[in-house]
């Protein structure tokens, strides 16, 4: 099984930008295809984007695409979630997630079946 664990978050202004960084141990990092999520209070936690097992296939939500991008660098075991125009809307408790089926499978049910790590706030204040 393969533990995750994201740091990063913090408070920032609105307009402002952020990385997120999550650190996979315990498995081989290129089985899985990695996401973020985020739950904003009171909400249902959401997709907010995916990465295959190379870096070169990313989903990204129709909400956040054009200010949220993510990555991923196998060399460190580290998938990223880049933020930048940053909106109160924003403000959430961001996840990591791994799932090991191949990236279509992902992708059509954006469901990550194998590992969650603990999530770090982010908050976003004007």
């Amino acid at each position: 099984q393969v533990q995750l664990v994201e740091f990063g978050g913090g408070l920032v202004q609105t307009g402002g930008s952020l990385t997120l960084s999550c650190v996979a141990s315990g498995r081989t990092f290129t089985d899985y295809t990695m996401g973020w999520f985020r739950q904003s209070p009171g909400k249902v936690r959401e997709f907010v984007a995916a990465i295959n097992w190379s870096g070169d296939e990313t989903y990204v939500t129709d909400s956040v695409k054009g200010r949220l991008s993510i990555s991923r660098d196998n060399t460190k075991n580290t998938v990223s979630l880049h933020m930048n125009s940053l909106k109160s809307d924003d403000t959430a408790v961001y996840y990591c997630a791994a799932d090991s089926r191949e990236w279509p499978m992902v992708v059509a049910s954006l469901k990550f079946l194998d590992a969650w790590g603990q999530g770090t706030l982010v908050t976003v204040s004007s």
